[in-house]
């Protein structure tokens, strides 16, 4: 089954049920099952796993990795000190991006800069192929989706913290609108946004899925791309409370001076909220809405 047959089935849904599952299930902490989307779908369990594969490999892996944008003859690779990361060295690495041990992976890639590894060495021969082994295992069934989501957060992490991320999005406004979808610091998901991605996606819009763990990397993401459109995915209360904070920093470091900011997620299902209570122009609880109010929230020229 394809991602169009699962958003087809997601449409018949209920849209506060649609909302809870899609933009809350494999938050770190959210009691929503693995296997609640399968079951409320009425499709095999191991069809939503093929369809859930493809959104990470066609719209994450290749957004974290640049897999279609990087060319190996375009980059410089100044000849290393040290030896390129073994198999041995990716798999360690790769069990220390599921570690409790949030700083392990990022200590193992520091200690192969320091023995003379470049930010494009650990790029292109590291976060790359561990990447690609994350996908694999997903694909055999040796992880499950929490796994797949929290290594490709601490990659992603790591990417930005080498300054590997966000070097090549537009910094001036373009003829095709732009969207950052985005969960709030503090829960790790990414099925809610990528269905949102996809609506956005059909209407003509250039979508990045961001999978910033923090506030810090959210911000830098928006400061060095022009989005006309933000949309933070919010799932549980903890995350309200420096929300509004989140916001003004997107806007006032944000490379659009007119930045619309969307709110969705499913706290706003179950507690009355308004947009202007964090600073934001709307709060979406349907995915199939947010397009168009993400559109009415663009500024008349």
């Amino acid at each position: 089954m394809n991602t169009s047959a699962v958003l087809a089935r997601l449409n018949n849904l209920s849209i506060s049920k649609i909302t809870w599952m899609a933009m809350s299930m494999f938050s770190k902490h959210s009691s929503a099952s693995n296997d609640d989307l399968p079951r409320a779908l009425n499709v095999d369990p191991s069809e939503c796993q093929s369809s859930i594969l493809s959104i990470i490999e066609s719209d994450i892996i290749p957004r974290l990795l640049r897999a279609e944008r990087v060319n190996r003859t375009f980059l410089t690779l100044v000849p290393a000190l040290r030896a390129m990361p073994s198999k041995q060295e990716i798999d360690t690495f790769v069990d220390l991006c599921f570690s409790k041990d949030q700083f392990a992976a990022q200590a193992f890639v520091n200690q192969m800069m320091k023995e003379g590894l470049s930010t494009d060495h650990i790029f292109l021969e590291l976060i790359t192929p561990a990447a690609r082994q994350l996908g694999a295992k997903w694909d055999l069934d040796q992880i499950d989706f929490v796994d797949v989501t929290h290594g490709l957060v601490r990659l992603h992490a790591i990417a930005h913290e080498i300054g590997f991320a966000n070097q090549d999005g537009p910094v001036i406004e373009g003829d095709v609108k732009r969207v950052m979808i985005a969960s709030a610091p503090g829960s790790q998901h990414l099925l809610g946004p990528t269905i949102v991605a996809e609506f956005f996606r059909k209407e003509g819009w250039q979508v990045v899925i961001e999978i910033s763990p923090s506030k810090k990397e959210l911000v830098r993401a928006v400061s060095n791309e022009w989005f006309d459109t933000v949309g933070l995915s919010v799932s549980i209360a903890p995350q309200l409370t420096d929300l509004a904070d989140l916001v003004d920093q997107i806007k006032q470091f944000s490379r659009n001076p007119r930045v619309a900011i969307l709110l969705g997620g499913p706290i706003f299902t179950v507690q009355n909220l308004q947009a202007s209570d964090f600073g934001a122009g709307g709060i979406c609880v349907d995915a199939k809405e947010a397009v168009s109010l993400a559109r009415s929230l663009q500024p008349s020229d």
